[in-house]
């Protein structure tokens, strides 16, 4: 196993476990599109992705990805807040977040507690029986803590008689890494 093994493979590794041709998926923060791109390979052309982000230039960034790729997703200028908006209750089989800030970006515009968890709450609800959520908490420097406990509290809370949820972390990496979340909808 490489030694920068991170948050991202871990991710990606739950969803290829998961996610089949035909599936709906979403992105809740499409980022640079790395993983709306590895969720379109992975529900193929039968399937549906649906992608999230505030910001422009990831909303940009996920678009060209997925024209290089020769991918189709729908990439929205949203808040993850809103996908129930998008699909209908037990349809979805995976979803996806990567808490934090745009890599590259500004670090002053990053995701928040009150919304992820909103869109958490929501996203659960999206999930048909057996389907999956992935988060990769990144926290560090001056945004996050707050972010990071608050979903970490929450997701304590969930009924063990409908969720299995299993968090990871990266105990011998210096400074803040990401924590890796697995969550199973019974």
């Amino acid at each position: 196993m490489p030694s920068q093994f991170g948050a991202v493979q871990l991710a990606h590794e739950f969803l290829a476990a998961h996610v089949r041709e035909g599936d709906l998926c979403i992105d809740c923060t499409a980022g640079r599109g790395k993983d709306t791109a590895f969720l379109c390979e992975l529900a193929g052309k039968s399937g549906r992705v649906i992608a999230f982000d505030i910001q422009q230039a990831a909303v940009d960034s996920t678009k060209a990805l997925l024209a290089e790729r020769g991918l189709s997703a729908e990439v929205h200028l949203a808040s993850h807040s809103r996908i129930d908006e998008y699909a209908e209750e037990g349809s979805v089989s995976a979803v996806v977040f990567n808490l934090g800030w745009l890599p590259g970006g500004d670090h002053s515009i990053n995701t928040r507690a009150e919304t992820s968890i909103e869109a958490i709450t929501k996203g659960l609800r999206l999930l048909k029986k057996g389907g999956i959520m992935s988060l990769s908490i990144y926290y560090g420097r001056d945004t996050g803590y707050e972010e990071r406990d608050a979903v970490l509290r929450f997701l304590r809370e969930l009924p063990l008689t409908e969720y299995t949820v299993i968090v990871g972390e990266f105990v011998n990496r210096p400074n803040d890494p990401p924590i890796s979340v697995r969550i199973y909808k019974g």
